[in-house]
């Protein structure tokens, strides 16, 4: 049996990175090592870290779309937008009945916030 346990961003400048999940999304981490800081959630890890092979900005960022549950998606926008984040998507309604805002993270990797329907 195969199961997806997390995901990790390599960048050229893990300052600027944590910096922009821990202040500006909130991000709290689970572990931090001198090149790599690990978040959460019960099995589900993400992580970022530097690699000498990295440097520069993501080439194509709508590759890999990292997604992140909100309980107030326009209120955490307005947030991160107070902070100085730049969307690509402004928050809206789907068919499906939640909610759905994307932007970018310094090194230019595409971030989307889903707020689900209340059942």
């Amino acid at each position: 049996m195969i199961r997806f346990s997390g995901a990790i961003i390599w960048t050229y400048d893990l300052g600027r990175l944590r910096h922009f999940y821990e202040i500006k999304l909130g991000l709290t981490p689970h572990s931090v090592r001198e090149n790599f800081i690990a978040y959460r959630w019960g099995e589900l890890r993400f992580s970022i870290g530097s690699h000498s092979e990295i440097t520069d900005d993501s080439i194509e960022p709508l590759r890999i779309m990292l997604n992140f549950d909100v309980k107030d998606i326009k209120t955490f926008a307005t947030t991160l937008k107070d902070n100085g984040v730049k969307f690509l998507r402004e928050p809206e309604e789907e068919h499906w009945g939640g909610g759905v805002c994307t932007f970018q993270d310094p090194d230019g990797n595409i971030i989307q916030l889903l707020q689900h329907p209340d059942h």
